[in-house]
């Protein structure tokens, strides 16, 4: 018989609305605290028939089964943050709002009134009701829309936003995080949390996907999560948001509808961080066994092996070889173990081609010489010319204005610096092969 080995984490509650589609509701909620190392416990106020499309209907649960629910879970486990999602009728916000007079923890109150597909999740006559609940928030977490109804006026700019946060600080409010998905501000998404003390906001590149079912209950859990954790709200948003952008950007592409939010990329991406940083290392061996064929490609700056996770969004989330390969006298000589962070060059034209072609997973830079642009004409590859001088963000962004992945792309000379090529491949096996075909041509072209 093996020793039990018990794991403590804190603790969270979740008082929703289910969602049979999975994405939203309770069932996001528990999604979110386990991607947070959290123990999530629920009470569900009601049940919804929805799906990625919309909600054909919702069925509200007996008032006293809530508050037995509610019972249960506050007798037996020492909560550390609860949080509020649908709440759906009058009574029901009216009673949860009794029970958190007397939390001792932290309330994180979503006030769920439509869903994302525009279907109204709550009764009119609730909506006043939410005053008391409210009072009762360490933190508020409104969209736009529930903000014209709780304060009377739709913030459209991240200077609206202050001022509702401020409007809900009024209402009782220890602070409010007005989200940004629906404000006016371009290309960013941008989030105010306000305190009586304090103003913070969080920017996040806009992802272009209206697959964003159950966003506003998983940025909700993760505040929730964060502060079961010790976090305090301004620490426990930043977290939050930055989970949200890699959940939206890695969405599940599930239903017939837009697709559903991915509780657990941030999870998977370091999941993965060993398999990825296998993979480069076995690319290095490969070139390296094959060193003189080899030599040929490798810059004077040396050649660098880049893998990035599936969900890689930073530099810190892609393996490259510590030291890279360098030329030899009859060779190429040994480079380093894998390490996340080991390059720059490399991994920002990785991280910038996967904006385009996100199924890129493997890059490596070669020497881009005459013989070089031969062989790779003679395979019969694309090759894009990065434009601009950063050659990173911007000239990767010119390389795919085609809208075609190219099988490279080139980096001219500039003053100081050696004309490169940078390949891809979407994985290992087939960037090794790429390399090896290239230097092949290139050896039998010479």
């Amino acid at each position: 018989m093996r020793q039990s080995a018990p794991v403590t984490r804190p603790v969270t509650l979740t008082i929703a609305g289910s969602d049979s589609g999975g994405g939203a509701g309770i069932q996001a909620d528990l999604k979110t605290a386990e991607a947070f190392g959290a123990f999530g416990t629920s009470v569900i106020a009601a049940t919804t028939a929805q799906n990625t499309r919309g909600v054909t209907g919702v069925h509200v649960l007996p008032l006293e089964h809530v508050e037995a629910q509610l019972d249960a879970v506050l007798s037996d486990f020492e909560i550390g943050a609860a949080k509020t999602g649908m709440l759906a009728t009058a009574e029901v916000v009216e009673t949860v709002a009794d029970y958190a007079a007397d939390f001792d923890f932290p309330l994180v109150v979503d006030p769920v009134m439509v869903a994302t597909s525009g279907d109204r999740l709550l009764a009119e006559a609730a909506e006043a009701a939410y005053e008391a609940l409210i009072a009762e928030a360490a933190v508020v977490t409104p969209n736009a829309d529930e903000v014209e109804v709780l304060v009377g006026e739709r913030p459209e700019t991240a200077a609206d936003a202050r001022e509702a946060g401020e409007a809900l600080l009024d209402l009782g409010a220890d602070a409010a995080l007005v989200k940004g998905g629906h404000l006016d501000t371009g290309d960013e998404v941008v989030d105010v949390l306000v305190a009586p003390d304090r103003v913070e906001t969080y920017r996040h590149p806009r992802v272009d996907t209206d697959a964003t079912h159950g966003s506003g209950c998983t940025l909700a859990s993760a505040v929730a999560a964060r502060l079961a954790h010790g976090d305090d709200p301004f620490a426990a948003v930043e977290r939050a948001t930055d989970f949200m952008e890699r959940a939206v950007r890695y969405h599940h592409a599930v239903g017939e509808g837009p697709g559903a939010v991915h509780h657990l990329a941030a999870l998977r991406e370091r999941a993965d961080r060993q398999r990825t940083a296998t993979a480069v290392e076995g690319i290095a061996r490969d070139l390296l066994r094959e060193g003189e064929r080899v030599r040929a490609l490798v810059p004077e700056v040396g050649t660098n092996v880049a893998g990035a996770t599936p969900y890689a969004e930073g530099v810190d989330e892609i393996a490259a070889v510590d030291g890279r390969i360098r030329r030899t006298v009859d060779g190429i000589g040994p480079a380093g173990g894998a390490r996340f962070g080991a390059s720059e060059h490399v991994a920002r034209v990785l991280l910038a081609a996967r904006e385009f072609d996100p199924a890129l997973r493997f890059a490596l830079n070669v020497r881009y010489g005459d013989d070089v642009r031969a062989a790779i004409d003679a395979l019969g590859w694309s090759v894009a010319v990065a434009s601009g001088e950063t050659g990173y963000e911007e000239g990767v962004a010119g390389a795919f204005d085609g809208g075609e992945t190219p099988d490279a792309i080139a980096f001219e000379a500039g003053v100081g610096r050696e004309a490169t090529a940078v390949l891809f491949a979407e994985g290992a096996a087939a960037l090794t092969e790429r390399a090896l075909s290239l230097a092949n041509a290139v050896a039998k072209n010479g």
